[in-house]
């Protein structure tokens, strides 16, 4: 079956795994200089339904598609994992004028596509995971009637310029005129993804909370909408998303598959995520709350009031590494907060610095933060441990837990942060 074939419906990519169980699993995680040891059963089947034009792909088909899968670790290389993805890209596509969907449905890397571009008096352009430089569609440019007919499919944008296709992830997002109407819009592909989240597996087992940053278009939100899932579904825990966009859950009232048993909240506009993240604990008793694009003094305050009741946060903000989150005044309170202290003359001599230095404020709202430095490189922080050692101007050990050439999952511990490439 070729990829255009599979389009025709709602494609589903299923890596199916061998009859035998997943073995028990034995883990040490060190993180920095401390180590932690820990003893993790792992005897969880993952439950996959099969749906409509399925296909086997090997590990590199699924590293050309960008997705975060599913594989064994060094310790699992027994056992196989299987991997599902779901992007609904019939819906996606029928927001487009004919001619592109037509040339969409002939490009052989439409199981790749990240985004379409239409500007107003511009060529169409697609976008495609892992591959830079312009790629048009056609040699004619967007007219004002294709953008009204994109913008009659979708639904109602909001004060943010976004809006999706109700039962769907896909974002269509707006760019307007100073008059307010539109003239252009990206229109980006969302996909569910089962059976990822089996990279950080062990740290959710902490019921701590998890931090992730990274450039746009990494996966952060496919990484939330799994966790979300497994969290509900296989750790029983009671989930409630605050999802601002729709990005989480998807558009219209009913919340996609995807997030499995998690509860969701649409916040109506932007500017009032940090209240819905309140009333969410106050009035839905969650264990876990989850929250995507933290970017606002407000949204980092009601994260460390949320974090103080003893509720497990995940989430994601604006950054690519530990280093912008310590620098940023806004969000710097979610890794600790920074202050400037005056030593004593014998405690400066001590540390071999000088008596005004740079100290961690609180303890930070998130225990682990995970920077994303692409689809299949992680660099993982015991947060505290990190910031502290980055003050003094020193270098942290972290975790890096990254996919190797066959798609597998293998944990660097113990290295040092500097030392840190994709």
């Amino acid at each position: 079956m070729s990829w255009s074939s599979t389009v025709n419906s709602s494609a589903i990519i299923l890596l199916p795994a061998s009859a035998k169980a997943r073995p028990s699993l034995s883990l040490n995680l060190n993180l920095n200089p401390l180590i932690i040891d820990i003893n993790i059963i792992m005897s969880r089947k993952m439950k996959m339904k099969r749906r409509r034009n399925s296909v086997a792909v090997s590990g590199l088909q699924l590293q050309q598609l960008g997705v975060v899968g599913v594989a064994p670790t060094q310790s699992q290389s027994q056992s196989d994992s299987h991997i599902a993805v779901q992007d609904d890209l019939d819906a996606f596509l029928r927001i487009l004028p004919c001619d592109l969907r037509d040339n969409l449905l002939n490009e052989p890397k439409i199981a790749q596509l990240l985004e379409v571009i239409l500007d107003l008096g511009c060529f169409p352009e697609a976008r495609y995971l892992g591959e830079f430089g312009r790629h048009y569609l056609r040699n004619t440019k967007v007219s004002m009637k294709e953008l009204e007919h994109a913008q009659n499919a979708v639904g109602e944008f909001g004060g943010d310029n976004r809006a999706g296709i109700e039962g769907t992830l896909h974002r269509i997002s707006a760019i307007r005129s100073t008059k307010g109407m539109i003239v252009g819009l990206t229109c980006r592909v969302g996909r569910a993804v089962s059976g990822h989240v089996d990279v950080i597996y062990d740290l959710l087992q902490y019921g701590k909370s998890i931090l992730f940053v990274g450039k746009p278009g990494v996966g952060k939100t496919t990484v939330m909408r799994e966790i979300a899932r497994v969290l509900a579904d296989e750790f029983h825990k009671r989930v409630v998303i605050v999802d601002t966009s729709n990005e989480i859950g998807g558009d219209g009232n009913i919340p996609h598959s995807a997030i499995g048993g998690a509860r969701r909240m649409q916040v109506p506009d932007s500017s009032m995520q940090h209240a819905v993240m309140i009333e969410a604990v106050e009035n839905h008793m969650p264990e876990v709350i989850m929250v995507d694009e933290i970017g606002t003094e407000a949204e980092a305050h009601a994260c460390r009031s949320i974090a103080e009741r003893g509720v497990m946060l995940i989430g994601t903000a604006h950054g690519q590494r530990l280093e912008n989150m310590i620098k940023n005044p806004i969000l710097s309170d979610l890794v600790g907060g920074v202050e400037t202290v005056t030593l004593g003359d014998g405690e400066a001599r001590a540390r071999n610095t000088q008596k005004t230095v740079l100290e961690r404020q609180a303890p930070p709202t998130f225990h682990f933060l995970i920077e994303m430095r692409d689809r299949h490189y992680w660099v993982t922080h015991q947060t505290q441990k990190s910031v502290d050692i980055l003050l003094r101007g020193k270098t942290p050990q972290v975790e890096v837990r990254k996919r190797n050439e066959k798609f597998k999952v293998v944990i660097e511990k113990s290295k040092a942060y500097d030392k840190c490439d994709p």
